[in-house]
């Protein structure tokens, strides 16, 4: 084994092409940030890796339903604009928020390592998803940003090899989740663009 951000598909390595970003690389990427929130060792993130889940399916059974029109995420958009129900367009949209979510809060402490991650988490959240949310929603989300772990902590598990090898060193560490996030801002800006021009949806 070996510590996290290598034992999953990093978003730096998704195949862009002018077609759009590669929809399956970009689905198995997803699925290793989902898992990040594991890390973070709170039932309170079950929320966000839920709908993260849910809208991962969503994407991946319209894939399987139309792979020829699906290869990139701009193509399986696309394609389903023509019909009644948009469950994957939406899917998408929704799962763009959520990862933009995420790497807003990881690069506000990657950016400032004096910062707690609740206090990261929480700016990313007022800047991403908190004016899609309810009265509701907005507490849930409350609770899981006061129940983030110590900084220390996340990184240690971050860096650590679950067998026991030794684990990656801090500068290593950062070096690939620097290139990690920058990879998966770009990605979210480039699509978020893609579904403003198309009239597809708008705001991450």
């Amino acid at each position: 084994m070996a510590p996290y951000l290598e034992t999953v598909k990093s978003f730096a390595d998704i195949p862009i092409t002018d077609a759009g970003v590669d929809t399956l690389v970009f689905l198995e990427a997803s699925q290793g940030l989902v898992g990040i929130f594991n890390l973070l060792g709170s039932a309170a993130f079950s929320i966000v890796q839920n709908d993260l889940r849910g809208n991962i399916v969503k994407v991946r059974a319209r894939y399987d339903a139309a792979p020829a029109e699906s290869g990139t995420l701009e193509q399986l958009v696309e394609n389903e604009k023509n019909e009644k129900k948009r469950t994957a367009t939406e899917g998408l949209m929704w799962l763009l928020r959520g990862l933009a979510f995420t790497c807003k809060a990881l690069q506000n402490s990657q950016a400032n390592k004096s910062e707690e991650l609740s206090s990261a988490f929480t700016k990313s959240y007022e800047g991403t998803l908190k004016k899609f949310h309810n009265f509701v929603v907005k507490g849930i989300f409350s609770v899981a940003m006061k129940a983030c772990p110590y900084r220390a902590d996340f990184y240690s598990k971050l860096a650590a090899d679950p067998e026991g090898g030794a684990p990656a060193s801090q500068e290593k560490l950062n070096e690939e989740l620097d290139r990690w996030l920058q990879a998966l801002d770009e990605i979210v800006k480039r699509m978020e663009a893609f579904y403003e021009k198309g009239g597809h949806g708008k705001g991450f």
